[in-house]
């Protein structure tokens, strides 16, 4: 779609560049702005100026993801990192309703900061525990947990004018076990319920709800639980929405029966 009242383009490269004028909105991998109209928006700032395209591996173990990584980028990088929480990597960039063209141009920063709730990087840094370093709009920075940061189906806690930097996933995390599953009403379609797990060295497990809620509900045991105790957070667990992709009881439904195999898959 043509952005036709858009007036003016800048590549930000410093943090001063980041300052939005009246009417400007920052652009990643621009995915999501060319997809529906965007009214009120006149002016683009262009993230890709700033360097946040890398994936750099710590010297503790963790791991940085830039903002402007792709989604193909990172999946490919996982296919190739030797980590054991490596297929997620893949599976989450597969969930998510993208041509391979879309997954080469849309960032997991954008992703995130979307906060759509079948946003597919959503699963995976709350599954692994991510945390998102962002630059906020008054000049302050905050490490603020990937989990955290929707606050519905397209609705985020970040404020106009923050900018997510990069995603630290820590090095605990990626040493775990991991299983996924997801369902959709159709064949290719956005998905209705995203689920995710990992088990970590120590045993303690963590499983987590996307897509049928309207934020991440994560679920935490010091232990894999049981089928039946899964069923039973699943079921109570908040967020639950309906739309044309699926009733909210359906989204319980599947995201019950499906957690329980990700439990038992991490067994």
């Amino acid at each position: 779609m043509d952005l036709a009242a858009v007036q003016t383009m800048r590549v930000a490269r410093t943090r001063a560049d980041l300052a939005l004028a009246p009417g400007e909105q920052f652009m990643a991998g621009a995915t999501w702005l060319y997809s529906e109209a965007q009214p009120g928006l006149t002016g683009l700032v262009d993230l890709s100026g700033l360097g946040w395209d890398r994936v750099t591996p710590e010297a503790d173990g963790s791991l940085t993801v830039g903002a402007m990584v792709t989604v193909a980028d990172l999946a490919r990088w996982g296919d190739g990192s030797g980590l054991a929480a490596a297929p997620l990597f893949r599976q989450c960039a597969e969930s998510l309703l993208a041509s391979f063209k879309v997954q080469s141009a849309a960032t997991v920063g954008g992703n995130v900061a979307r906060s759509y709730a079948a946003g597919a990087m959503i699963a995976l840094g709350a599954t692994l525990d991510a945390s998102a370093s962002v630059w906020l709009a008054d000049g302050d920075c905050a490490d603020v947990p990937v989990s955290a940061i929707p606050a519905g189906n397209g609705v985020s806690t970040l404020a106009p004018g923050d900018a997510i930097r990069s995603l630290s996933f820590p090095a605990h995390a990626l040493a775990a076990l991991t299983a996924h599953r997801r369902i959709a009403l159709a064949e290719h379609g956005r998905s209705g319920a995203l689920l995710a797990g990992r088990r970590d060295q120590d045993g303690s497990c963590v499983l987590v709800i996307t897509a049928a809620t309207l934020t991440p509900v994560v679920l935490r045991w010091p232990t894999v639980p049981t089928p039946d105790a899964v069923v039973a957070a699943a079921l109570a667990a908040p967020g639950y929405y309906s739309d044309a992709l699926g009733s909210a009881d359906w989204r319980r439904s599947v995201a019950a029966t499906l957690l329980a195999e990700v439990a038992e898959e991490l067994a």
